[in-house]
């Protein structure tokens, strides 16, 4: 059996990285064009472009594929598409550069000042910041919600058009042995012989629950390959950073898998919180990196209590048939019980929650900075100890209290 198609109407990878020659001569022809800054989010959308993980788009999208994607989940084609990826300008920058339609610029970090891609620009159109919240975030709350928060900064036209993408930033150096392009992932899945590929997508180090949700799907006999796929892209303050996740991975996949069935990977997205919304975008790149399946357990891609804990499965139901080849994998609540003295879920444990640990990833992250004790059933000592060392030097934070924090569980 082969992978799945990359998505899109054409089913072949579209990355808009530019090589070698072509590449030097955009970046001269860059010097002369006029300059627009992008947000860090919008910089990491380039960078998802440029290797090929946003397929089918080929730019910034303009205002019908806007428009269609916030309200219906669709591209003007009719490509199921979740979220939106914009560049935004403010009124005053459009005017200061005399920019219009059919104009090419050339697109800046505005935290670096690095360029990064030059852009046709094809279109120029104002949107509804606070519909598209409402659609894509189920939520206005600006002060809360960080994706909310970003949207509201962001400038009053969104530009649309192609791009050319000229720079992958620090991430090839920074993660070298797992900063894989969707293409190499796929040639990694098939030199392992694998067909049938789960991924787990992770931004916070992984816990005895994410542990046994990989092995759960390896044992199910649906998949020959399990990928862990961390976000390394900017997060909100209070997570945990990508260069020290990737060794709480690397140690836990070195020690608790199997290698043959078990790949790390890293990209450089920058997480929106979108909890349903953004679970189907997970979908759509992971299928685009080769993957049949994706887990999808309690609060995937969620933040606060914006919403239920298992809002991003039921979203899978609401799509049309053929919209995704990947297929969610969907799996309950789990946690370790005394009682059982395993890993378990609400399908597979009788027991009540006074028999359970059950530690948030935002009550686990208060917790270590803190220095408070955690439950050794919670993780894996060789993991604690790396997230320890982390903690003893880390700059503390607020971090707000999480959703599901207080279930009941032993002090043990």
């Amino acid at each position: 059996m082969a992978l799945p198609k990359p998505h899109g109407p054409e089913g072949k990878l579209m990355p808009l990285l530019l090589y070698g020659d072509e590449r030097a001569a955009e970046i001269k022809r860059a010097e002369g064009l006029p300059k627009v800054y992008m947000s860090s989010r919008e910089t990491s959308d380039v960078l998802m472009l440029g290797i090929g993980a946003f397929t089918p788009l080929k730019g910034f999208m303009k205002k019908d594929d806007y428009t269609g994607c916030v309200f219906d989940l669709k591209l003007t084609d009719g490509t199921m598409w979740p979220m939106p990826v914009t560049l935004s300008i403010t009124a005053e920058e459009k005017d200061a550069i005399g920019l219009k339609e059919g104009m090419e610029v050339a697109l800046y970090d505005r935290a670096s000042g690095e360029l990064y891609a030059t852009m046709l620009v094809e279109e120029i159109y104002t949107y509804d910041k606070e519909a598209e919240c409402r659609e894509v975030f189920k939520t206005l709350d600006a002060e809360g919600h960080p994706g909310v928060a970003s949207v509201m900064k962001q400038g009053e036209f969104n530009l649309g058009g192609p791009i050319k993408v000229l720079n992958e930033g620090v991430y090839p150096q920074k993660y070298p042995k797992y900063y894989l392009y969707p293409a190499e992932a796929r040639k990694l899945f098939e030199e392992k012989g694998w067909s049938n590929v789960v991924a787990f997508q992770t931004r916070n180090p992984m816990h005895r629950s994410h542990e046994y949700l990989c092995k759960f799907a390896l044992e199910s006999g649906l998949v020959d390959g399990c990928f862990i796929h961390a976000i390394v892209g900017a997060l909100k303050p209070g997570d945990i950073p990508g260069e020290t996740r990737v060794k709480c991975y690397e140690v836990l996949v070195d020690k608790y898998f199997p290698q043959e069935n078990i790949a790390l990977g890293v990209y450089p997205m920058e997480m929106r919180y979108g909890g349903p919304r953004e679970a189907l975008l997970h979908a759509v790149f992971r299928q685009n990196w080769g993957c049949k399946y994706l887990i999808v357990g309690r609060d995937h891609a969620g933040v606060g209590d914006y919403y239920g804990p298992f809002d991003a499965q039921k979203i899978f139901d609401t799509l049309w048939e053929g919209a995704l080849e990947l297929k969610p994998m969907l799996i309950a609540w789990t946690f370790y019980c005394y009682k059982c003295q395993s890993m378990a879920s609400q399908r597979t444990c009788p027991h009540g929650p006074e028999d359970r640990c059950v530690v948030s990833g935002t009550k686990f992250r208060r917790m270590m900075q803190d220095g408070e004790e955690i439950p050794k059933e919670f993780g894996r000592p060789e993991v604690m100890e790396i997230l320890r060392e982390y903690y003893k030097t880390a700059e503390k934070v607020e971090i707000k209290k999480g959703a599901y924090e207080d279930i009941p569980g032993p002090q043990k």
